[in-house]
């Protein structure tokens, strides 16, 4: 049997045996912790449709006709563009402007 001392001078012993623990060590942990992300995700996916109501109570499906409806009330056609003040215009002067080309056309 080889003698403790052989084994501390030899270098594959002393720095190869170490580095491949590194390495095949780490491949198993990280294996076992991308595990447990994944097996997070599908618990996430599988609740309890009583708790599920619990938590979604203020959240209601978005029924596309609704949409259409509160989109149809509005006024879409009766909007005006006004221009804002350049960044060398005085906007003081400009909102007057355009408050009183406001008053004059109604």
């Amino acid at each position: 049997m080889l003698s403790w001392k052989l084994l501390k001078k030899n270098k594959t012993f002393r720095y190869g045996l170490p580095m491949m623990c590194l390495i095949f060590g780490g491949s198993i942990g990280l294996r076992e912790f991308t595990q447990i992300r994944y097996d997070a995700q599908k618990m996430k996916g599988k609740l309890d449709p009583a708790l599920e109501k619990l938590l979604n109570k203020d959240r209601q499906p978005v029924v596309l006709e609704d949409e259409y409806e509160k989109l149809k009330e509005l006024k879409l056609d009766e909007w005006k563009n006004i221009r804002g003040p350049r960044p060398w215009e005085n906007s003081k002067e400009y909102q007057d402007q355009q408050r009183t080309g406001q008053k004059k056309e109604a």
